[in-house]
Order: C-alpha cells, then structure tokens, then sequence
C-alpha cells in the first residue's frame, strides 16, 4: 500500500494533517446532513476524499489509491488537469453563467468541437446536465418525431436514473420505478457468456440476439415503436462488447421498420473504448447519440444529445418542447472545449487504445490465467470487466444478480486495503482507469488486484 505518511503536503499544497482534520468534518456533517443516492442510508460509511491528481485520489486517511474506477467512469482525462482547470478559472473570470438563450462563445465552440467527432450527420448538439436527462431528451425528441409512443432497450442496460431514464434501465435498480406505463419494452441483447439464444460462437449469438430483436419488433408493432435505444458498449451492466455484425443489425432494423436508433455513449464515449465516440468501432451512425461524463470529464455536470440532420428538421419551424436553465452551462461547455483540445493535442484517445491492447487486455489475461474465480475477461481501451464466478465450468456468479456477497465484499476491500480504488458492480470487478493512465500505473494496479483475487480465490468450494 502506498501512503503520503511520509509527505508533508498534499498535491493542491495542503497538509496532511490538515486535510485529516478536514476530512473527519467533512464525514461527520456528511453522516448528519447528506442523502446518498443508490443507498440505504443508516448503513453506508462513505470513504472521504480529500485531493486527486491524474490517476490517483486521497483518502480520508492519508492513503493515495489509484483510480481504476474513474470515480463513475468519467474522468477520462484523468484527476485535476491543469488545462481544464485553468478554463474553468478563465471562463468563471470572464462569464459564469447566462440563460441558453444567448449565444455564447465556449457553448458554440463545444458544440462544433463534438459535432466534429460525432459520425455521420449528427451535427446540431443540444446540451444537458447529464447523462441521464441526455436520454430523457433523445426518447422525447424521438417520439415527437416518429408520433410513436414505445420504446425498446435490452436487459442488462443502464440509462439513468431520472424517471424515462430509469424505465429504460435493464437491470434491478429499474424495479422499485417500474409501474408498467413508461411505454418500455426490454429484450435480450447478445451476451455470448451468459447467452438466452443457446448459441456457442459470437455468429450465433449475434444472429440469434437479431432475429430475437425483429420478432420482439413484430409482435410489439413497428408502426408503435418510436426508438431503440442502446448502450453501444453497455457499461455499469458488464462491458459487453457486441458481436460482429450486431449494431448494423439494428441500424438496418430501424431503416426497415422507421424507428429511431439511439446511441448511448455517456459512459462509452470519449475515449472510453479507444475511439472517441464506440460506434466508431463498428462504422454505424445512429439517428441520436447522447454523451456526458467524458465530455468533460465531468468536472462541471455536462450531458447532451448530437441530433442527425433529419430529426433536427422536424423542429425548424415546430419548437422543441423542452429545455434547462442550465443547458451549455459556461463553465461546463468552457470545460468540454478544454477537454477535447487537451485530449486531441495528447493524443489521450490513442493512448487508451494502446494501454488497453498492450497492457490491460494482457495483463487481465494473465490474471484469468492464474485465478479460478475469473471467468471472463472482456473489454477494449480502458473499458474492462472481469466476470468472476463460483464455478468456471457453471458459470455460478460470485455474487447474485443484482446483489452482492460476502466474496464480492473481500475482493475490493483487498483492494483498497492494497491502494485501489476499483470499480465493482454485482459479481465483477471493472477496470476503467482514466484513458490518460501511463502503462507502469496499470501494472501497478494490476499487482494489487491479483493479490485482491487471491481472496477471492479462497471463497470457491472445494
């Protein structure tokens, strides 16, 4: 474990003792005053943390752990940047904030800046808070333009947590949301480790999940069904890289039947696969495609939606039902214009992309090789899951869906306790550094994981 014990100040110039003392405030106003999301509140002890740099944060305690977590998957260009730090002070100097209905400077300039990236026609950006209200805009926007109502996403999926958003989540934090009338259908995406098509090879199941798809279309009525909506590379629910042939399977399926094919890349896109938005792997462009978190690396809240010229055209002369008062916040967009000139000008996509093919994806090999209680490595960039399980031969996860366990809980304590921070979500352990961590940051934390799934290891039968 590695420790400022022996540092007299932290990276911002504080010292030890003094962000000690500032994080026990900090804990004891939170456990008074603050309502976490996702929790059960009398039984959580949140970790502080005090100061963060590049790809490493502080605790509460003194100790420095390496962000495998990205915090939520977005601070792609890495803690505390010096080049977006310093437009966020230029712009906060010059224009904190104004209405979205002025023209301003750094809001046009992020805008052309995603526009520039986004694939295909997907020129105009309507920008939001986050991720989730991002999706929110992108279903309204598809409805108002097909005159449907439905819409289709897969299980195993994450969306958001607002009230369309939520209902469009495929795992089990939708249940307690979910009244039947958010005019949602699910269906199974291709998942070839945990296959509902019996199939044996990536073909098959990409095959099989498609016709699955064109069924669940017929039986539901494609003259009802306004938008599919999908993660092009679902995050929180697994890092399930879609097979060959999948995504133009369902760009086809929404020519075929006039649907509106929305691409969620909030936590897929900007880096996070080694390309800047993930549909760039595949050579399919979408009809809608929302971001967030990597933008900007969520260093002030920032979301949107790249709208195609033809959806677009249904509000030049019909105004768009919907807006924020925060819409291109100054300091966001200031941010996002920072952030994408930083990564261009570093080359931090590029980075990710070979990071993940010359340092996570051997070394995460490496580990399944030596670890009964992995059963499966998938991923590309710095976009990474380990599948860990009871059993390799029944594939009996290590924790139940939508829960967690007694096993799960003593890997990422032996992960932490070893200077990690990872990033878990029911039987897996995600490895989602910043696309700026350096090859010798990832060997380290890889050190600390194989000893993390050492003790997982131990809790397998026999």
């Amino acid at each position: 474990m590695t420790t400022i014990d022996h540092l007299d100040t932290l990276p911002d110039g504080r010292s030890v003792e003094d962000a000690r003392v500032e994080a026990a405030r900090a804990y004891d106003l939170d456990r008074r005053h603050v309502f976490h999301s996702w929790s059960a509140q009398a039984e959580i002890s949140p970790m502080g943390i005090t100061a963060s740099a590049g790809s490493y944060v502080w605790d509460g305690d003194g100790r420095r752990l390496l962000d495998f977590s990205s915090m939520l998957v977005n601070t792609n260009i890495g803690h505390q940047h010096p080049r977006v730090i310093a437009a966020i002070q230029r712009q906060a100097a010059k224009l904190c904030t104004v209405a979205p209905q002025y023209a301003n400077d750094v809001r046009s300039e992020a805008a052309r800046l995603i526009a520039e990236r986004t694939p295909g026609d997907l020129d105009k950006i309507f920008f939001t808070n986050g991720g989730a209200d991002a999706n929110e805009h992108a279903v309204r926007m598809a409805r108002l333009h097909t005159g449907r109502r439905k819409v289709l996403t897969r299980y195993r999926s994450y969306h958001g947590g607002t009230d369309t958003a939520i209902n469009l989540t495929g795992d089990p934090r939708r249940w307690p949301n979910d009244h039947g009338d958010s005019g949602v259908v699910h269906f199974f995406g291709p998942f070839l480790y945990r296959s509902r098509f019996h199939a044996e090879t990536e073909e098959q199941e990409c095959a099989r999940a498609l016709d699955h798809l064109d069924e669940v279309i017929r039986m539901e009525g494609p003259s009802t069904i306004a938008a599919i909506v999908l993660e092009t590379i679902p995050g929180t629910a697994g890092i399930m890289i879609p097979p060959p042939g999948y995504l133009r399977g369902v760009r086809e399926l929404c020519d075929r039947y006039g649907i509106v094919y929305i691409a969620d890349e909030v936590m897929a896109g900007f880096g996070r696969s080694g390309t800047w938005f993930s549909v760039d792997l595949v050579g399919v462009t979408p009809d809608l495609l929302t971001f967030a978190k990597g933008v900007n690396s969520g260093y002030v809240p920032l979301g949107g939606v790249a709208i195609s010229a033809a959806i677009a055209a249904t509000f030049d002369h019909r105004p768009y039902p919907g807006g924020l008062t925060y819409s291109g916040h100054p300091l966001a967009t200031a941010a996002a214009v920072a952030t994408i000139t930083a990564m261009a000008d570093e080359d931090v996509v590029g980075n990710a992309s070979r990071i993940g093919a010359e340092v996570i994806g051997p070394g995460l090999a490496e580990l399944a090789d030596r670890h009964p209680s992995v059963g499966e490595v998938r991923g590309c960039g710095v976009f990474w899951a380990l599948e860990l399980v009871r059993d390799r031969t029944t594939r009996e996860p290590l924790a139940p869906y939508g829960a967690s366990s007694a096993a799960m809980n003593d890997v990422v304590a032996a992960c932490r306790s070893g200077g990690l921070l990872p990033f878990a979500n029911v039987n897996r352990i995600h490895v989602v550094p910043p696309c700026t961590v350096t090859a010798e940051e990832v060997r380290e934390g890889l050190t600390v994981l194989d000893a993390a799934l050492t003790v997982g290891d131990a809790h397998l039968p026999g």
